[in-house]
């Protein structure tokens, strides 16, 4: 059953289905049911039903269904890992050391932010009244994952939502839409109530654009490509919902001139092909000193010869495929275009042999591309590094700066004031020193520019998916207020 609706499994209601294939060797995963408009119906209802209740529920309490929550996903984590392996093309052993445990202290993470919910103590900022700031839950919050990260995409979106009060209504990728099934279920058995968390298997058209639409869902949450995340903030602005949206990146790499280039050679590989390039923080344009550009150059191609293309279910496998064939070949004809204008150092090859029944493709290192070009421009989202040659500082931040996306960025430098002008000049939600793309749930993640606007992760995202609400009470006990003179002249003739 490829719905949950109000705590359990149901089919939907429309009649469509699909087929989750694994990117590896194309083999069926799963035949699902797709979500349309009359499952969205059923899903906010459901989310809208179980809201006053879950609200209303002591932090204490919402903090210890998560903390049962972690437990019974770190129990089942191989299961999880495997599934998530298959459906997304996810070599196993990025799946068991990187997306699962960093789901399960996600989890584990909120169950004590839970309990943090601040609001302003009680004061007097006028002589007639005390105040006090509440911090309330949104409501009903209705979120699109994507098909990447999709167990800890649906972490990030459902977690800090339903810490907070809120219930959600999810819906992932139909491409990958079965950690998230399985997710929602173990929260359920957590001890979630029924209505809380619903996850909906559909498209962006038939399901997607009716859930961002809905008149009884209060905030949108989007991660995706910027494109998409246009259309979602005119869909919101229909009924004024509020918003948050992670969006593209295309992520600057900066190695000045002092520093340390092993390392910064090992970043760059780890950096671009995490994921198999398909993470929008993956460093995706190396900003190089030139005097350091062509051992720069030449140690990337050299490390990316030894990365193991595999099966993923091996544990040696280095790097997965991509999603599908039809992104491959998105990602291939970019490559192939800048061989017109760049120089193609390693990779832009579709692998055969063992390999050829799955979407893989080789690591790609593009060397000279102008900086306006596509490659270096546009989100390429799979496992291609440009590297752009710099003469100075200032034009090392303007190259890394020259992009509309504003998600992640690094500086690779042993200059403690170079590391500092770059953290706090390049305009990006996050800036490593000496790495890349390390994450922890107590750090806010999130971009600005085309990238996006809010937070996922720590205390930060509680901004997102609560409302500030103010309350102010009387301390005079008089009928007849001071300011009411500005209303009418003599209020003190009012009668008790």
């Amino acid at each position: 059953m490829s719905q949950f609706i109000d705590g359990r499994r149901e089919e939907s209601r429309s009649g469509r289905t699909d087929t989750v294939r694994d990117p590896s060797n194309g083999q069926v995963v799963a035949e699902i049911t797709l979500a349309g408009a009359e499952d969205v119906d059923r899903a906010v209802h459901a989310a809208r039903t179980a809201f006053p209740a879950w609200s209303r529920a002591a932090p204490a309490e919402r903090s210890a269904v998560l903390t049962t929550f972690a437990r019974l996903l770190e129990e089942r984590a191989e299961e999880i890992a495997q599934l998530e392996s298959r459906q997304a093309g996810k070599p196993i052993r990025l799946a068991r050391e990187f997306d699962v445990p960093g789901t399960v202290d996600n989890v584990a993470f909120f169950a004590g932010a839970a309990r943090h919910l601040e609001g302003q103590a009680t004061a007097e900022y006028s002589p007639d009244h005390t105040s006090s700031i509440r911090r309330e839950a949104v409501g009903v919050v209705g979120s699109i994952s994507p098909w990447n990260y999709p167990l800890q995409m649906a972490a990030w979106k459902v977690l800090p939502a339903i810490a907070a009060g809120n219930t959600i209504v999810l819906k992932p990728s139909e491409l990958t839409p079965l950690t998230s099934l399985l997710f929602a279920e173990i929260a359920t058995q957590a001890g979630v109530p029924a209505g809380v968390v619903n996850v909906l298997t559909g498209t962006g058209v038939d399901c997607g654009s009716p859930l961002m639409r809905h008149g009884d869902v209060d905030m949108v949450s989007f991660t995706g490509s910027t494109a998409v995340g246009r259309t979602v903030l005119e869909a919101a602005a229909t009924n004024a919902k509020r918003v948050h949206l992670e969006l593209g990146g295309k992520a600057p790499f900066v190695v000045f001139d002092d520093a340390d280039l092993s390392a910064a050679i090992h970043g760059a590989v780890a950096g671009s092909l995490i994921n198999a390039g398909q993470d929008c923080t993956a460093a995706t344009r190396a900003i190089v000193h030139r005097s350091r550009y062509a051992e720069f150059v030449e140690g990337v191609a050299d490390l990316y010869a030894h990365v193991v293309l595999g099966p993923t279910a091996d544990p040696a496998t280095d790097l997965g495929p991509l999603i599908s064939t039809t992104h491959r070949a998105r990602v291939a004809g970019m490559v192939d275009r800048a061989r017109e204008h760049a120089r193609v150092v390693t990779g832009g090859r579709i692998p055969g042999g063992p390999l050829a029944a799955g979407s893989y493709y080789e690591p790609t290192l593009i060397a000279d591309a102008a900086p306006t070009s596509e490659v270096v421009r546009d989100e390429i989202f799979g496992p291609v590094l440009c590297v752009l040659p710099f003469d100075t500082d200032d034009e090392a931040i303007a190259l890394a700066n020259d992009t509309p996306y504003g998600l992640a960025a690094s500086a690779w430098t042993r200059d403690v004031y170079r590391a500092l002008r770059a953290t706090r000049e390049i305009r990006a939600g996050c800036v490593w020193v000496n790495d890349h793309v390390p994450i922890v749930s107590e750090m806010p993640h999130g971009g600005m520019k085309q990238s996006g606007f809010g937070k996922d992760m720590s205390r930060y995202s509680f901004e997102e998916y609560t409302v500030v609400k103010h309350v102010m009470y009387d301390l005079t006990g008089e009928a007849a207020k001071g300011w009411h003179r500005t209303v009418f002249a003599d209020p003190g003739t009012l009668k008790s």
